[in-house]
């Protein structure tokens, strides 16, 4: 119940939906029960003419069914008097197809309601879910499969705004119905609707049964749907090396025991949800058979108390009480898989925001001093990464970062952002903890370019500019000519205005890497963070940007991870890590000369 509480919670304003809804459902009742009410004058006309009394009169006004009935009556009586029979029923049929006319246009415009607020949940869960996405911590990342995250945003999406929406007419349309057809069966006859609705809560119980089952269900089928869909991601974003390392029947195997298990999780579900509705009109049927044998046994008693003609009518109605019941179990299974969808959505949603703003954040504006980790030790899911760390980058320098993969570089990096927050100790910007400031604040002094080039499925000149308005073409111009991407930019089909596909597909990798350094150039930051910036640039190419970016880190502070160690022998001091403590420090040539871990990784790539 909580969580369909919180999932109405996506259709506000509800004002906007279920007064409308309400009254049209009234009116839909209302004219649903005239439209079944003509069905008797309508017998009458056809095979009982004889037995209509001609003398009803014109009724006296009430507020009753009774006054309407009689008042359709007696004009009923008056088209038989004064035109005959025919005319009659053509009247009846007249009447009939207008109330059914306005019926369905009542149902029809509660649809276009239903409609407009299931549009606005999925809007509004969509929004939620991406805003909550892109404000969730790296290491989230790193613990959940890519493939959950998107069968959410899609599957789940779908099926919790098809079971809320759906719900809605079990709160306002359904149980109107169900109280005006049995108000209309009481009305006719109390004796035999009392003794029949016995037999409705017996198929209460055993939809509501297989019901609970479903969402059980779902919830499995939607747990593997993201299974499934993380395969199909990996294979995409995974081709190359699939077909480099000739896996295709690898990971279709992998694939084919994933979507074999999903069969026949979903099968199960199915055939549950099947077995709803047949079950449910055999058990209306069954009743609907008890309502005609005891209707019959009171006929022939002479205690039903009502014309044949009625007695058809009397079942009509009860078979449309079973309708809006059906329609309530129908509703119900489906709003049991939205549940089940609900749930795995809030288990995103309700991540707990790792990186947490001071509630007195200090705005920052500017980088005046340094960089100071004091003491700094992080862990990540209990493995101990950094051990105590002191390190100092003043203002205008550059630090390089080096050692064995696995040492702690890019967390070292990654921690000045704040993409992660320390364990232990802290790190100090011109003094002021950094998680005391204003999270956009502090980001918004770094130039971030990392090892993996990460580019928008967008133009050139877009990804350049990213995350930044008004910006002058002739700035990003200037920054392309920087990371000495210029050149091959304006020989693009479109120049600027190319689109490089996703993950810029359309560019080969020292390209997209030269991107990334244009972006950063553009952002014009105090701070530079470069992980691995030149890895994947050729030598000629290295080799220009690494001039540049030397240029631009003149007047900047700097921290270069790099394990190509001939990009950083020019940095004013180089931290040697391994195992995340700090065990060298120095100059280059000052390191070589200790002959230690530096002077032995240089050795590794001939470089003295």
């Amino acid at each position: 119940m909580n969580t369909f509480l919180r999932l109405l919670v996506f259709a506000k304003p509800f004002g906007k939906y279920w007064p409308k809804y309400l009254v049209i459902s009234i009116f839909s009742v209302f004219f649903g029960i005239a439209n079944l009410a003509l069905i008797a004058p309508l017998l009458e006309v056809l095979f009982d003419a004889d037995s209509i009394d001609l003398t009803i009169t014109l009724p006296e006004f009430s507020l009753s069914l009774d006054y309407f009935i009689a008042l359709f009556q007696h004009y009923l009586v008056g088209f038989i008097k004064e035109y005959g029979p025919l005319t009659a029923l053509v009247y009846v049929c007249v009447v009939l197809i207008f109330t059914s006319l306005l019926s369905n246009a009542m149902r029809y415009l509660s649809q276009r309601i239903l409609v407009s607020m299931r549009t606005n949940i999925m809007r509004n869960i969509r929004r939620e879910l991406f805003n909550k996405i892109t404000k969730l911590h790296i290491g989230f990342y790193s613990k959940n499969r890519k493939g959950d995250i998107l069968s959410s945003i899609s599957n789940d999406v779908t099926e919790v705004q098809n079971g809320v929406a759906n719900s809605f007419h079990i709160l306002f349309r359904d149980p109107i119905l169900i109280v005006g057809f049995l108000f209309m069966l009481f009305y006719m006859s109390p004796q035999l609707t009392a003794v029949t609705l016995i037999a409705l809560p017996v198929s209460v119980l055993i939809i509501g049964r297989i019901s609970r089952k479903l969402k059980r269900g779902a919830a499995e089928t939607q747990s593997m749907m993201g299974r499934i869909v993380s395969h199909f991601e990996e294979a995409i974003s995974g081709a190359r090396i699939i077909k480099a390392f000739n896996a295709q029947r690898y990971v279709n195997e992998g694939f084919s025991k994933s979507n074999e298990q999903h069969r026949q999780t979903s099968k199960r579900m199915f055939n549950r949800q099947e077995l709803a509705s047949p079950l449910s009109e055999f058990l209306g049927i069954s009743v609907a058979a008890t309502v005609l044998f005891y209707g019959g046994y009171l006929q022939m008693n002479g205690q039903l108390g009502m014309a044949w003609s009625e007695f058809v009518v009397y079942i009509m109605f009860y078979w449309r009480v079973l309708e809006p019941l059906k329609a309530i179990s129908s509703a119900f299974t489906s709003l049991q898989r939205g549940l089940a969808s609900g749930e795995r959505l809030f288990a995103i949603l309700d991540v707990e925001t790792v990186i947490k703003k001071s509630p007195n954040a200090i705005p920052v504006n500017d980088f005046n001093e340094s960089v100071e980790f004091k003491n700094v030790s992080f862990r990540y899911a209990n493995e101990p990464v950094l051990k105590n760390i002191n390190l100092k980058i003043e203002r205008g320098k550059t630090i390089a970062l080096v050692g064995p993969s696995g040492a702690g570089k890019s967390t070292i990096a990654d921690l000045i952002p704040r993409f992660y927050d320390v364990t232990e100790g802290s790190i100090m910007l011109d003094g002021t903890d950094i998680r005391d400031f204003e999270p956009k604040d502090l980001i918004s002094l770094m130039g971030i370019v990392t090892q993996e080039a990460i580019l928008f499925n967008d133009t050139v000149f877009n990804n350049i500019a990213f995350g930044m308005t008004n910006v002058e073409p002739h700035n990003v111009y200037k920054a392309a000519e920087i990371a000495n991407a210029h050149e091959f930019i304006v020989n693009l089909e479109n120049g600027y205005e190319t689109n490089i596909g996703d993950r810029g597909a359309n560019l080969s990798g020292g390209q997209r890497q030269r991107l990334a350094i244009a972006r950063a150039v553009l952002k014009n930051p105090p701070i530079l963070i470069l992980d691995e910036a030149t890895s994947a640039l050729d030598t000629e190419s290295e080799k220009l940007v690494q001039e540049a970016l030397t240029n631009l880190m003149k007047n900047r502070t700097s921290i270069v991870i790099a394990h190509r160690l001939s990009t950083i022998q020019h940095a004013d001091e180089i931290v040697v890590l391994k195992d995340g403590m700090i065990v060298e420090r120095g100059k280059h040539k000052e390191l070589i000369d200790k002959k230690g871990l530096y002077s032995h990784l240089c050795q590794l790539q001939t470089f003295s």
